[in-house]
């Protein structure tokens, strides 16, 4: 099963909207996608339930939420017929807990806006991704995704200068529009939009996913998708 992370401490940095688009996508494409949602605001389950349910089924996991009447670990089982796995993380986490978070990972996206405090948030979490979680760079599972850019902005080019210098890869660069608020609204992915709407949007996220299919984390896992043991 592959396992991605969507992981960034700064609040408003765009998870939600890159776990589920990832979700929908992928249940486009054929596959049978698990969502699992770690942060508190449950916005990733929300916009799970605006889903119709004639749409490419999502397997929801509210993660945040906890039970005194089962495991944790059968509470965030994961059926065996899905993959990927796509996890939508909390923000302030302590990073700690980046090792846990993210062993076993295929990939971790790490989304940025382009404005100097997330910037400067980015590069914290880069580093705590390489030398607390010990993330290798050489196994090329770390990925920046842009988020909500507009094009020849001067903190656009602040923020690509700033991307090009960490020696992280450059995955997508997401532009600023209002049909990521529609996919938000409707429980849909971009690729579930109308093609003439979001022509200019499809070929960010076809290198995103591109990306993606090449990522595979040097792991083992159980039945349930849960990590057993861990090379890196």
């Amino acid at each position: 099963m592959k396992r991605i992370i969507v992981l960034n401490p700064k609040g408003g940095s765009g998870k939600t909207t890159i776990a589920t688009n990832l979700a929908a996508n992928f249940a486009v494409a054929g596959h049978h996608p698990a969502l699992m949602d770690l942060d508190p605001q449950g916005s990733s389950m929300r916009w799970l339930k605006k889903r119709a349910r004639d749409r490419a089924a999502v397997h929801g996991i509210a993660g945040f939420e906890r039970s005194v009447t089962v495991t944790r670990s059968w509470q965030l089982r994961v059926p065996s017929d899905c993959s990927p796995l796509i996890i939508d993380t909390p923000a302030a986490m302590d990073p700690q807990s980046l090792p846990e978070m993210t062993r076993g990972a295929d990939a971790v996206l790490v989304p940025v806006m382009p404005s100097d405090i997330d910037i400067h948030a980015a590069a914290r979490c880069i580093t705590d991704l390489l030398l607390v979680a010990k993330i290798k760079r050489s196994d090329e599972r770390i990925g920046i995704v842009a988020n909500r850019v507009r094009s020849n902005t001067l903190v656009s080019h602040s923020l690509t200068r700033f991307l090009r210098s960490l020696d992280i890869p450059l995955i997508a660069t997401l532009r600023d529009s209002q049909n990521y608020v529609r996919c938000a609204e409707s429980g849909v992915g971009i690729y579930e939009l109308p093609r003439w709407q979001v022509r200019q949007d499809l070929e960010a996220w076809e290198e995103l996913m591109d990306w993606l299919s090449h990522r595979h984390a040097p792991t083992n896992r159980d039945s349930n998708g849960l990590v057993t043991h861990n090379s890196v």
